[in-house]
């Protein structure tokens, strides 16, 4: 039989190429998908690997898909290192584009540009305080986070409904549920004009370094790792475990809040049903694919962005579903996952004990002779 058995010493260049070798499996298995649905397997790939990369255009592009994941994926690391396990990140981005879309609707034409801080600070709290939330009833109550805060996700998503077809619904709006446009003043600046591209990327290269510096370079982030990979030796030292609990969670709240932020003030300019993009559950797979470093996080957010954009391409000009890029995604964990599975244990097959044969009947006469006498 088969029996995974534990390495002596796992490979540390393995666990740094993992991810390479995931993306290759990966590949590999989107050939037979693209030729099992009819498709030629090459144009099938390029509008995956190198239709999103080949100009500057499309370069923009995936920095405005990835400065999302980026800053969610930031938050996980920091979260998951922790040992918290926090899933709804989706819910906290959803929250967080409220919050700032509130704070947009109340621009008018004489308003500053000091709105957008505002607005950023806003989408901030928003995710902080759906983030905690999760905290209050772990803390309190001992609830699963897993559970908690996947569940909020739905009501996030409801309560985003409400509003844009209830107390927030542009009037003249011809009955489509969205708020109303948000003004100039409000909208995120742009880097460059006639590119989509904004300064959400370069606060998103921000939070990188300050997420860097605090794991690895403060006393707090170290308390936080320490209670993700020993939580006996943390609280043998002393360190809180309610107060990492607290902490990894707003900050990964308030992350996905800005995200939110950023994605209703940037892109979008206004608030639909159709925010929830699921950002929030692809920065898991960007968190662990990144393996929950900072800047590891980044390139794995712009592998995501190419999935993104290639699966809208392929949707386009192949005619392929767009679940596609939800399938690449998930190939992408899975073998992932494999892989590291590999690389901490390896199969064994050993035999199967053979069961003993049964005594023979003289034996077994003898001995029940043997008893009555």
């Amino acid at each position: 039989m088969l029996k995974l058995e534990a390495r002596p010493q796992p490979s540390k260049a393995m666990s740094l190429a993992s991810p390479i070798l995931a993306l290759a499996i990966t590949v590999v298995i989107g050939v037979v998908l693209f030729a099992l649905l009819g498709k030629d397997p090459v144009r099938g790939l390029q509008m995956f690997f190198v239709e999103p990369i080949k100009s500057g255009y499309a370069w923009t592009e995936i920095a405005v898909k990835a400065t999302p994941l980026v800053l969610i994926g930031l938050g996980l690391s920091i979260c998951y290192r922790s040992n918290v396990w926090n899933i709804g990140a989706e819910g906290q981005f959803v929250i967080g584009a409220i919050f700032a879309s509130g704070v947009a609707m109340q621009a008018g034409p004489d308003t500053g540009r000091w709105i957008v801080v505002a607005i950023l600070v806003a989408g901030v709290l928003g995710g902080m305080v759906w983030a905690g939330i999760v905290a209050l009833l772990r803390d309190r109550f001992n609830a699963n986070e897993i559970l908690v805060s996947l569940m909020l996700v739905y009501v996030a998503v409801m309560v985003l409904s409400y509003l844009v077809y209830g107390p927030w619904k542009d009037p003249k709006g011809y009955n489509f549920p969205q708020t109303i446009t948000f003004a100039a003043a409000t909208k995120i600046p742009r880097l460059v004009e006639g590119f989509r591209l904004n300064i959400g990327v370069v606060v998103a290269l921000v939070t990188v370094a300050l997420a860097w510096m605090f794991m690895f370079r403060t006393y707090q982030g170290f308390q936080l790792q320490v209670g993700g990979l020993a939580p006996a030796a943390a609280r043998y030292a002393g360190f809180s475990s309610r107060r990492a609990l607290w902490l990894s969670l707003l900050i990964s709240g308030g992350l996905a809040g800005l995200a939110g932020g950023l994605e209703a003030a940037g892109p979008l300019g206004q608030l639909t049903p159709y925010v929830p993009v699921g950002y929030g559950f692809a920065a898991i797979i960007v968190a662990y694919v990144g393996r929950l470093h900072p800047v590891g996080v980044v390139f794995s957010a712009i592998l995501m962005s190419m999935f993104y954009i290639g699966g809208e391409l392929a949707q386009s000009r192949l005619g392929l579903p767009k679940s596609l890029t939800g399938v690449f995604q998930g190939l992408l964990l899975f073998t992932l996952l494999a892989c590291d599975t590999l690389i901490h244990y390896r199969i064994r097959w050993r035999h199967a004990p053979r069961p003993l044969a049964p005594p023979a009947a003289s034996t077994v006469q003898a001995a029940a002779t043997a008893k009555g006498a």
